[in-house]
C-alpha cells in the first residue's frame, strides 16, 4: 500500500480532516450512498478509520494499517487486517464491495478490482469513489499533492482510467455520480450529487458481476 507509514504515524490527524469539513466529507457520504443497492451484505476495502462504512451502516472493512484500524474499531466497524490486492474474504459471499478514497493508495488496481470480483455473489457490486484527476475540481488538488503528508504518495486517476480497469475485471453496467463541484474547504452548504462526471472533484462509478461467471464481460 502506498504511504502507509504516514497512516500509522498520522492516523488522528487523518481522521480530522473529516471533522475540519464535515460538509464536504457528508458531500461525499451522499455521493457514496446514492449508488448502494437496498439490503445488501457489504465490506469496505480500505476502511481507514471507519468514517464510511460508519455513515453507511457497514460494519465489516479491511484494513493495512493497525493504527487506522484501531480507530475503525473504536467506531464499531469490525476490521480485518489485509490488503485490497489479497483480500481476506472468502469468495461468491458478498453483495458489495466499497472502496472510499482507497485506489489512489493501491499496488495493484487491477488485481484490486479482481480480488473484488472473487468475492462478490453473481449480481454483486463493486463501488469505487475517488479524486477524479481530469475533474473540473480535481486538477488542482492534484498538483498540490507533491509534498503532501498523505497525497503525496498518491496515484490519481480518471473516471476514464477507472471505467476502463474495472471493464477488463469483468465488471459491467457502470453507474456514475460526481459531486464537489468548488473547493472542499469552502462549502457553505452540501454540494449536490449529480450523475456523470468530469466536473465534480468527487466521483462514484459502481460496477456490476456478471450473473453467471460464464457470461461474457
Amino acid at each position: 500500500m502506498r504511504g502507509i507509514e504516514a497512516f500509522e504515524k498520522h492516523a488522528t490527524e487523518y481522521d480530522r480532516w473529516y471533522g475540519r469539513y464535515p460538509l464536504a466529507y457528508q458531500s461525499e457520504v451522499e455521493a457514496v450512498r446514492s449508488l448502494i443497492p437496498r439490503g445488501v451484505t457489504a465490506v469496505e476495502v480500505g476502511v481507514g478509520t471507519g468514517r464510511f462504512a460508519l455513515a453507511l451502516g457497514v460494519r465489516v472493512g479491511v484494513e493495512p494499517s493497525e493504527a487506522m484500524a484501531a480507530l475503525a474499531r473504536q467506531r464499531g466497524i469490525s476490521v480485518l487486517r489485509g490488503i485490497a490486492e489479497r483480500l481476506p474474504l472468502q469468495g461468491a459471499r458478498l453483495d458489495l464491495v466499497m472502496m472510499i478514497t482507497t485506489v489512489c493508495f493501491l499496488d495493484d488496481v487491477s488485481l484490486a478490482f479482481e480480488e473484488s470480483r472473487r468475492v462478490l455473489a453473481p449480481g454483486g457490486h463493486v463501488l469505487v469513489g475517488f479524486i477524479d484527476k481530469e475533474s473540473c475540481t480535481g486538477k488542482p488538488i492534484v498538483k498540490q499533492r507533491e509534498g503532501g503528508k498523505f497525497l503525496g504518495a498518491a496515484k490519481f486517476y480518471s473516471t476514464r482510467e477507472i471505467l476502463s480497469l474495472l471493464k477488463r475485471a469483468g465488471f459491467l453496467d457502470p453507474k456514475i455520480v460526481q459531486t464537489l463541484f468548488q473547493d472542499p474547504h469552502g462549502l457553505t452548504e452540501l454540494s449536490p450529487v449529480r450523475d456523470g462526471y468530469g466536473e465534480g472533484m468527487f466521483v462514484v462509478v459502481r460496477g456490476r458481476k456478471a450473473l453467471a461467471d460464464d457470461e461474457a464481460p
